[in-house]
Order: C-alpha cells, then sequence, then structure tokens
C-alpha cells in the first residue's frame, strides 16, 4: 500500500509541470504549411514543411462592445474589487481584468465601463 501511494506522489510531482505548461500552448495556434514547387528546368521537385504560430489578437475595449474573454489579456473575474478602488458592481454584472484594464460587464455580456491602468 505504501509503494502505491509513494508511486502515486512521484507520478503526481513528475506530471505536474507538464499541465501547467498546457495552457500556455493552448493560447496559441499552431498550423503546419507545406508548399511544393515544381522547378522544370532540372526536374526537381521542393518540398518545403514550416509551422506557422499565431498568437491571439487582444484589443482595447470601449464601452458598449460585446465581451469575448478569448480576446481580453491576462483574463481574470475579480472579486475582490475594493482592493482596486472599484465600485461594487450591479446586481448581474461583475469586474473583469483585461491587460491592466478593469472591464464592468453586464449580464448580456457587453461592456458597461471600462477604467483604464486600474492594475498595476
Amino acid at each position: 500500500m505504501k509503494t502505491f501511494i509513494l508511486s502515486a506522489l512521484a507520478a503526481t510531482l513528475v506530471a505536474s509541470p507538464l499541465l501547467a505548461a498546457a495552457p500556455a500552448e493552448a493560447q496559441q495556434q499552431r498550423r503546419e504549411v507545406t508548399t511544393v514547387r515544381h522547378n522544370d528546368n532540372n526536374g526537381r521537385t521542393v518540398v518545403t514543411k514550416r509551422t506557422v504560430v499565431r498568437t491571439p489578437q487582444y484589443r482595447n475595449w470601449r464601452a458598449g462592445q460585446r465581451f469575448d474573454r478569448r480576446q481580453a489579456q491576462n483574463y481574470r473575474v475579480i472579486t475582490t474589487y475594493r482592493n482596486y478602488r472599484l465600485a461594487a458592481p450591479p446586481r448581474g454584472s461583475q469586474w473583469v481584468r483585461s491587460g491592466n484594464d478593469a472591464l464592468l460587464i453586464n449580464g448580456r455580456g457587453n461592456v458597461v465601463q471600462v477604467r483604464g491602468g486600474a492594475f498595476r
């Protein structure tokens, strides 16, 4: 029984760095591109493979826009809004973080208010 518990603990310690690195990989979109060129002069065919990595495009938010957390940089829900000198959100709304900005999001998912530079 002891050996089983120790082996499970060791497996957890080994796998934890791999699991922690997975969210960073999920943010990037990888795509493999294959290019085939034919050269008629000497009859050679050149095949080139490359991997294209696209990082998500972040945006600057304004009131009235539809909020999508996939386009927010460093997205977090703010539960301790008083620490950042933010007013209590109305019922059904919440404060979220996007980069250094605090956004007030209503229940329908629209940006109501933007506080630029709320986080330093």
